[in-house]
């Protein structure tokens, strides 16, 4: 054993490259190699010889090992010392500045409506993007022959024959963070959730996956007026104007009663959207006041709160505010658009130093 040890330390110190190493390690403690064939033999040993010979062998394949390991680290080292004196790079050299990267402006839209609605004393809430079809639905006052549940409008999760759990979906908008919000935190609350959706559609003016935020506030004494207050001050904070004007339609969701969509005055004029001015109107939001049966549903009791709600396409918001004419366009992943729309990653929104600098 002592000639072995002496064989194989001397000859894995002289090893140039890990290929000679690799071949020294099998002929040594390889399942055909020297010192495990003499691990063999013990079986043939009597026991007193075994109690001598079997630690001897250990201890030598357990030398024989570190010392295969510690050349490997060796070369490993002495490879990289000799790849960083052949290979060199001026760290000195400019930056490129087509290189830096910018805020997508949907990423950008939604940090500018979360910081209005936040000075306005808003949270931020999130939920699931995968829900059942009870928060997606049927909490929020939607019934069963509603067209928005038929399969041509909203994206299903697959379940097998016989599966009796809840069906899931792709969440068609983000209404269900209000249920799951006030089941958490009750009344009075104030929140806005951001957030993707899902819907089946595809055209210039709509993707299967787009953006909302839609907001709540439940209190005692909440009325439309306080609804409208809200609009007004975002719009203004929104398009960076000093006045807006907004009307009120009356409309139809199964979620608010009474409910209203909300036009915004505006002007096309030279192809360019102009707020607060003008005499055309341009629909941006539906909103109303929260259905009793929604509060009941989260566990609010609609005899002694109340309170509005309101949804928004950020995707929308985009276009206007920024001139942009595809929709599908935020989803190519075009660098080129992407410089000439996006914004710089340290330009953070918010209402003092201005949202969109």
């Amino acid at each position: 054993m002592e000639e072995l040890r002496q064989k194989y330390i001397q000859a894995i110190a002289d090893a140039a490259d890990e290929s000679a190493l690799e071949e020294l390690r099998v002929a040594a403690v390889g399942k055909k190699g020297e010192v495990s064939l003499k691990m063999r033999e013990l079986g043939k040993m009597t026991p007193e010889e075994r109690q001598v010979a079997g630690p001897a062998l250990n201890a030598l394949k357990d030398e024989i090992n570190s010392a295969l390991s510690a050349k490997k680290s060796a070369l490993a080292d002495a490879a990289l010392d000799e790849r960083l004196r052949t290979e060199w790079l001026d760290v000195t050299l400019p930056g490129r500045p087509e290189r830096r990267g910018t805020i997508h402006p949907i990423s950008q839209v939604s940090d500018e409506i979360s910081a209005i609605f936040a000075d306005m004393g808003f949270a931020v809430a999130e939920g699931p993007q995968i829900e059942t079809d009870w928060y997606n639905f049927d909490a929020l006052n939607i019934p069963p022959h509603h067209p928005a549940r038929q399969e041509f409008d909203t994206f299903y999760m697959h379940r097998d024959a016989g599966d009796e759990r809840p069906p899931h979906v792709l969440r068609t908008h983000t209404s269900p963070v209000q249920i799951r919000s006030m089941e958490k935190t009750g009344a009075p609350i104030r929140v806005i959730a951001p957030g993707r959706v899902y819907r089946s559609d595809y055209d210039q003016t709509h993707t299967p996956m787009f953006h909302q935020v839609e907001g709540l506030a439940i209190d005692r004494d909440i009325s439309m007026a306080n609804l409208k207050w809200v609009l007004e001050e975002f719009c203004r904070a929104f398009f960076e104007v000093d006045q807006v004007e907004l009307r009120f339609r009356a409309s139809h969701f199964p979620f608010t009663e009474p409910s209203a969509e909300v036009d915004l005055r505006c002007s096309w004029q030279g192809g360019t959207l102009k707020v607060g001015e003008g005499d055309d109107w341009m629909e941006i939001l539906g909103s109303g006041m929260v259905h009793p049966k929604v509060l009941a549903a989260a566990g609010v009791n609609p005899d002694e709160w109340q309170g509005f709600a309101f949804g928004l396409g950020i995707d929308r918001l985009t276009m206007l505010k920024y001139g942009i004419p595809d929709l599908r366009a935020f989803f190519d992943s075009d660098l080129r658009w992407l410089r000439h729309y996006g914004f710089a990653a340290l330009d953070q929104p918010n209402l003092q130093g201005g949202l969109s600098r």
